[in-house]
């Protein structure tokens, strides 16, 4: 275990240097050291070995953090889990075969519960005679059932092996998807800090990041737009702040330009990434741009109508219940609309979200950019509707800052998009829905009506 061996010895050296902010507590790298080390000998209390799949419910917390370490030590296989998703649990737990669960309370406190009986999954099975660590995430199975994809924590943790500067970065991605662990792995890796967060609302992120001078936030264009409308960013100091990443959707222009007004100190990067591939390294062409270069050590890309394609040495291992996802010489389809301009691309959306009407093609975030520059929009959110004679039209579900009629705002609107864009991309309905309707639990647009 070449790669992780190497990033904990790394780790190792820092003693002093501080490793996690968790509540008031500022835990050191030789503490969370004794932390992963405790855990090393309850892991053989629980008869956790090489191989065996082993489910965290938790958010990230010390404790958490260092059984993570400490199971990637013994080459189990980690399957994050957190409460967000908890009635999810029992059909994930399946699909992953979960042998051992951790469940953390607020407090940092565990339990464990044993499920020796659990069938277990063909490659898993396979992928225990490399002798490896693994990790199991899960798509958030938006068009059907969601889908295990198994890693091997070697290969991830390989992209940490050169060191680079550390960063004090607020843990806000969550950890069961694979860009929250890739985050919390980069804030260890380079001899960062670990900043734990109490819950996500714009209040108790903007707190975090004054009370700790956290300098790196990774989140996403969704929960900045939050944090714009809700105001938040008035009302701490958040100067500290030199970089901010933001991935997992299309940033809209308007939320681009108002989040540089508000961090002018800080450096704006788009990432890219997906579960099966692992998150690429990325330079934005400027602050203000939405156009971005992908790729680096490790990465390949090519475009196929319109389409991206990525080969990457951080691969998956494989879905464990759906087909192979890559061609026969490794590539896989992202499903991402992309426009090439030179080395950069600007990244349209997903294939699946674009709206066909009537033949023409109307991307969401295009529509979602106008609604944002209108008056009194918190949020906007567009999606295809089936329609009768043009195959598909435009729906619009918006969130407000002050309640408006419906039937006004709806010519208000309608009215300002036929300033700006033509006729066939205007949406055909406005629905105002609260703004919890507007995102998921992970900050991440929901491009369709919540059912009632």
């Amino acid at each position: 275990m070449q790669a992780i061996e190497t990033v904990l010895q790394r780790m190792r050296q820092r003693k002093s240097q501080t490793a996690i902010i968790w509540r008031d507590e500022v835990i050191s790298y030789s503490d969370f050291f004794e932390r992963i080390e405790l855990w090393e000998n309850r892991l053989c209390d629980y008869q956790i070995t090489a191989g065996t799949v082993c489910g965290i419910l938790s958010d990230y917390s010390p404790q958490t953090c260092a059984l993570i370490f400490a199971l990637m030590q013994a080459k189990a296989i980690v399957v994050p889990f957190t409460p967000e998703i908890e009635n999810e649990m029992p059909a994930l737990q399946e699909i992953a075969g979960v042998q051992r669960l951790f469940r953390f309370d607020e407090n940092d406190e565990w339990a464990v519960e044993h499920f020796d009986e659990s069938r277990q999954n063909d490659l898993v099975e396979s992928f225990r005679e490399k002798d490896m660590p693994g990790l199991i995430v899960f798509t958030s199975g938006s068009t059907g059932k969601p889908k295990g994809i198994l890693h091997n924590c070697e290969r991830v943790m390989q992209k940490f092996v050169k060191e680079r500067p550390g960063w004090r970065t607020v843990l806000f991605l969550m950890m069961d998807h694979f860009g929250g662990f890739n985050t919390l792995l980069s804030a260890f890796a380079y001899g960062g800090t670990a900043i734990c967060l109490p819950n996500r609302t714009p209040d108790a992120v903007c707190q975090a990041i004054q009370q700790s001078h956290a300098d790196l936030l990774p989140t996403t264009p969704t929960f900045l737009n939050l944090l714009i409308t809700s105001g938040s960013y008035k009302n701490y100091d958040l100067s500290s702040i030199k970089l901010i990443t933001y991935g997992t959707e299309v940033m809209p222009d308007a939320t681009l330009q108002k989040v540089k007004t508000i961090f002018p100190n800080a450096r704006l990067k788009q990432t890219y990434g997906l579960s099966e591939l692992g998150v690429l390294r990325s330079k934005s062409e400027n602050d203000a741009s939405p156009w971005v270069k992908i790729g680096g050590d490790g990465f390949e890309t090519k475009v196929i109508d319109d389409v991206l394609w990525v080969r990457s040495q951080a691969n998956m291992v494989g879905y464990l219940n759906a087909p192979n996802a890559f061609d026969a010489d490794g590539w896989m389809c992202t499903g991402d609309q992309v426009e090439v301009r030179g080395e950069y691309m600007r990244i349209l959306g997903r294939k699946s979200d674009l709206i066909n009407v009537g033949g023409q093609k109307v991307f969401p975030v295009e529509v979602e950019n106008i609604l944002l520059e209108a008056e009194n929009i918190c949020e906007a959110s567009v999606f295809a509707q089936p329609h009768a004679i043009m195959g598909q039209v435009a729906y619009a579900k918006i969130s407000l800052k002050t309640p408006e009629d419906p039937i006004l705002l709806s010519e208000r609107l309608r009215k300002h998009c036929l300033k700006k864009m033509a006729r066939y991309k205007v949406p055909l309905r406005f629905t105002v829905v609260p703004e919890d309707e507007m995102h998921s639990e992970r900050f991440k647009k929901i491009r369709k009506m919540v059912a009632k």
